[in-house]
């Protein structure tokens, strides 16, 4: 997604790949691994460290549950974001869904049509933000107030996977962080 618009994107997989980036996303996946993985390759300190940088990172699906300072059970996060987050809270694998959200933060950025439009999310097992502290925007909840999209400072976290749309305004809304 991020090359489709535009930008240089790579992975990361050591913590000396993290120096020069302008910013970072943490993809969806599975936490626990995410977890496992960060404390065996020694990253957890550094992606704390970036993540304090002031640059923007955001956390998709999973990368949000690494995000979270609460995720309600014993398991490394770089409890940075001020929220409580419930893993899989939409159910297993067979009950992941899409629809359509009203975003307004995204109302601004050109989405080809020249009006507002919902962004069609994707949700694959996903987490929901049980509650947020204070300083932290929320950007969008589904119809029964479940918050699914929130911004603290230079952390983003959303609960559905954009990359998986054709809709590039939150790709977009993340680069937005950068400047």
């Amino acid at each position: 997604m991020l090359k489709r618009i535009g930008v240089d994107a790579v992975e990361i997989r050591k913590a000396e790949q993290l120096a020069g980036l302008d910013g970072l996303i943490m993809p969806g996946g599975e936490s626990t691994t995410f977890a496992k993985l960060a404390v065996e390759f020694k990253l957890l300190e550094p992606l704390r460290a970036f993540c304090k940088s002031g640059k923007p990172v955001w956390g998709t699906c999973a990368g949000m549950i690494f995000l979270a300072k609460d995720i309600g059970r014993a398991q490394p996060t770089l409890e940075l974001m001020d929220v409580k987050v419930k893993r899989n809270a939409f159910g297993r694998q067979v009950d992941s869904f899409e629809i359509d959200l009203d975003i307004p933060a995204l109302n601004a950025i050109e989405n080809g049509s020249g009006k507002p439009a919902p962004f069609h999310a994707i949700f694959i097992r996903a987490p929901l933000i049980e509650s947020v502290g204070k300083g932290v925007e929320v950007l969008a909840k589904l119809d029964d107030g479940t918050i699914i999209a929130a911004r603290q400072g230079n952390l983003l976290a959303t609960s559905f996977h954009p990359e998986l749309t054709r809709d590039v305004r939150m790709h977009r809304y993340f680069l937005g962080l950068a400047k």
